[in-house]
């Protein structure tokens, strides 16, 4: 199984060439831990590291 590409601006993790979060297009294969956002607007988490789309995120990416 290959591992999962995270977009390098805004770190959600992303399946296909356009990010659909920010439109960016570098993405990296290397990231640690994930973050799992299910409604943005109720998450401190997600205020405080500045998500607002549910989806899947990396904590770290290089």
């Amino acid at each position: 199984m290959a591992k999962k590409k995270a977009c390098k601006s805004c770190k959600m993790f992303v399946e296909g060439d356009v990010c659909p979060s920010c439109k960016g297009n570098t993405f990296s294969t290397n990231w640690q831990g994930r973050l799992h956002v299910l409604d943005a607007n109720k998450s401190e988490i997600a205020k405080k590291i500045g998500i607002t789309l549910k989806g899947e995120y990396a904590i770290k990416v290089r």
